[in-house]
């Protein structure tokens, strides 16, 4: 009986799966680069360099049985996948986990370790130099980055833009009243309802002083500036259509089962699914856990019972430095809001660090 199960992606649900089928399945897991990133400690990295390198976690030590090969998927079909060097592997599962891209610094934008490391050194030292920082989007990722660049720099003028009127939409009012009497007691320049008309003459995280216009009939004047929007799903590989016919924002419709429609034997997790919910690495370690007790139960012979239903309360962890932020989880009698100190507890102090480092059995000071 083949086994072999090939996990296309090795981000937080690739990783994750692939460890839970490590025992009892063929795992070949496909990633073009050379570590694992920790995407939700990249910003922290980018003001604490000398912190850094602990988001990056090699992939030689996820894995006991099976085998993770630094490739890139170009195609796939249902008997298997080929790969950029022209090789096709063939399966019995394919787990598609390709995650999304997003700008530097909140997502890294090379494959090896070594090179995001010095790019993220690069950048720390065009932030320090600066005295005024713009960034444009207010969502979690720039919120947050706002916060662990005032927890190192408080003197820094960080202002924050986005054309929305409304921060986090969809979450309690409460959510965002302490979001905002959080950012104003950190000195944070929250400009909503307006964006620069064009993108600043510098690229991101280089220093060079400019002033823009903004959308609504003001300026604004910096010294850097981020680019903290534009996810981008990665599904190249499906452009032929004979797994999956992408929808309009790149994604793949699935089961609740998680299987991708009309395949019993592929599944999909992570920001490529089509699941109506926040694309958040929580969420896709969610799904991991569904996919790996259904391939499970498949390789045993046994008719496959989990399934994934989101939930109807949009959930967050966001710190705004190592002592700050808020907090939206779900209960039984509804959403419940966390202050800042089990914010911090929770995630802000170590962002997590340590529960990948148990994943990929290594040991972080």
């Amino acid at each position: 009986m083949n086994r072999t199960v090939v996990v296309i992606g090795g981000g937080y649900g690739g990783a994750a799966v692939a460890k839970a089928l490590d025992e009892e399945a063929d795992v070949v897991l496909i990633d073009p680069k050379d570590a694992f990133v920790h995407a939700a400690g990249a910003l922290r990295a980018l003001v604490r360099p000398d912190w850094a390198g602990n988001i990056f976690f090699p992939y030689d030590t996820l894995l006991r049985r099976g085998t993770v090969r630094r490739e890139r998927a170009v195609a796939v079909d249902p008997g298997g996948v080929t790969l950029a060097s022209g090789e096709r592997m063939e399966a019995a599962y394919l787990v598609l986990a390709t995650g999304s891209d997003y700008p530097f610094p909140a997502k890294m934008d090379t494959d090896l370790s070594g090179e995001a490391l010095r790019r993220i050194h690069e950048a720390h030292a065009e932030l320090a130099a600066a005295g005024r920082v713009l960034i444009a989007g207010a969502g979690p990722v720039g919120l947050e980055l706002a916060g662990e660049i005032k927890a190192v720099w408080p003197d820094k003028h960080v202002t924050v833009t986005d054309p929305a009127g409304q921060l986090v939409p969809g979450f309690l009012p409460e959510f965002r009243e302490e979001l905002h009497r959080q950012l104003d007691a950190l000195g944070v320049e929250l400009r909503l309802g307006t964006a620069p008309v064009e993108q600043p003459p510098a690229e991101p995280g280089r220093a060079k002083s400019f002033t823009v216009a903004t959308t609504d009939g003001g300026e604004i004047s910096a010294d850097i500036w981020f680019r903290c929007y534009g996810v981008r799903t990665n599904g190249d590989y499906l452009a032929d259509g004979r797994v999956a016919v992408r929808t309009p924002q790149g994604r793949v419709r699935v089961t609740e089962a998680l299987n991708v429609e009309g395949h019993d034997h592929i599944y999909a997790l992570g920001d490529i699914t089509d699941v109506a919910e926040a694309k958040m690495a929580g969420y896709a370690m969610k799904h991991a856990e569904v996919v790996a007790e259904n391939v499970l139960a498949q390789l045993r012979g046994e008719r496959p019972t989990a399934a994934y239903r989101p939930s109807p309360v949009p959930s967050a962890l966001l710190p705004l430095g190592p002592g700050g932020g808020v907090g939206q989880v779900p209960s039984p009698d509804g959403p419940v809001i966390l202050p800042a100190a089990a914010v911090s507890a929770y995630k802000g102090v170590d962002l997590f660090i340590g529960r990948f480092a148990e994943l990929f059995g290594v040991t972080r000071g």
